[in-house]
């Protein structure tokens, strides 16, 4: 197998200086590279540059995924969004780390041994920014289910103790966004594990900018924060002006309603026993879910039977059409037709009145050798 990596970098909070896009270039030469974006595919060589200095001074999201079963999510976030308290409880050393500069975070979700090896065997890296991305605006909204996602696939990957506590009471586990279904996917976390995390925690709150939270927020505005706002719109820079009031406006609310720790912690241990009553659910549920398509697929047939039994004349010239055409695959058709046939003379005539019928078909072709073999090994013939 030949070695493949994927790289994309993505700017969020505001596009590249023409000086960015040219530093970039130099870097690589066969990236695509746009005001907002950076990506490169590589089957020999590698990125000639440091992610994490990429993300520092350029951008505020990172994919990486490589064949050999590496998958990397990195995003960067301001510093004042997330405690320094919340990154040290949820931090798990290789799978989820936390690096602080002076202004931002840098986050790093990381899977480095995966199981899923024909995952990587076709893996092609596209896709996941698209993803993954909206894990960094739930974080700015004080969302962070995809941090303790980060430290669940620790424990998947076995890496815990069964006494360590979980780091975060941390409500809607059980009604993940698809951001977030889709971090669990990349980092494989155990799915039972993940769905037993949701047991016995609340669902998460309606995260909809309520009316009454909004007009309490813009009573409070200064004039200074306001006339910012405007000068950006009338700048032309529509996206940071909307950037920048959001991330006030979600600030202020995480301030206001406090960190949710109302709920005890659980053990490792704990969510393990979780994870197999959640594995007893699902495999449950599959099994109501293939006797259901079972009992749909065997109606469809009956249905079909009793169809090819209000007219066996059509259906034996049918068969005979596709005999003549002396193809491989003419005789395919034949045969599964003639098992059809067999099925629904069993069920509305007899089985002798079928044989009956096949005798007298198969009667002038004898000579079809690839015919007989077909039918001798669907159990429809005897050369006998």
């Amino acid at each position: 197998m030949s070695e493949y990596q994927y790289y994309e970098f993505l700017a969020v909070d505001r596009p590249l200086t023409s000086e960015e896009m040219a530093g970039l270039r130099r870097i690589s030469t066969r990236a695509s590279i746009t005001p907002v974006s950076f990506t490169n595919e590589y089957n020999y060589g590698d990125l000639k540059a440091d992610p994490v200095e990429l993300l520092k001074y350029c951008f505020d999201a990172h994919v990486y995924v490589a064949n050999w079963g590496t998958a990397v999510f990195m995003v960067r976030l301001p510093i004042d969004v997330l405690p320094a308290k919340t990154a040290g409880a949820v931090s798990a050393p290789g799978v989820l780390d936390f690096e602080a500069t002076e202004t931002h975070w840098i986050i790093t979700w990381r899977l480095d041994e995966s199981k899923d090896y024909d995952r990587f065997g076709m893996e092609d890296g596209g896709g996941w920014m698209a993803r993954l991305a909206p894990i960094r605006d739930e974080l700015l909204r004080g969302d962070v289910r995809g941090l303790y996602i980060g430290w669940l696939a620790a424990v998947s990957m076995e890496m815990l103790e069964d006494d360590d506590p979980e780091p975060l009471a941390v409500e809607g586990l059980g009604s993940l966004t698809a951001a977030q279904q889709a971090l669990a996917e990349f980092l494989e976390v155990d799915v039972d594990l993940l769905a037993g995390a949701g047991m016995g925690r609340s669902e998460e709150k309606d995260e909809a900018e309520s009316e009454k939270e909004i007009d309490d927020w813009l009573e409070g505005l200064g004039r200074d924060e306001v006339a910012g706002i405007l000068k950006l719109l009338l700048a032309g820079q529509g996206q940071q002006a909307e950037r920048t009031l959001k991330n006030r406006f979600f600030e202020w609310r995480r301030g206001l309603r406090g960190e949710r720790t109302d709920a005890p912690l659980r053990t490792v241990g704990e969510l393990w026993n979780n994870a197999k009553a959640s594995e007893k659910i699902r495999l449950e549920r599959e099994k109501i879910e293939r006797e259901r398509l079972e009992a749909r697929r065997r109606a469809e047939r009956l249905a079909y039977l009793e169809t090819l039994a209000k007219d066996f004349p059509k259906a034996w010239e049918s068969i005979e059409a596709n005999v003549e055409r002396g193809s491989g695959l003419g005789y395919n058709e034949a045969c599964r037709a003639l098992v059809d046939l067999s099925d629904a003379y069993q069920a509305h005539a007899s089985r002798k009145a079928f044989q009956g019928e096949l005798k007298k078909f198969m009667a002038g072709h004898m000579r079809r050798k690839a015919l007989i073999e077909r039918l001798v090994k669907a159990g429809l013939w005897n050369e006998k």
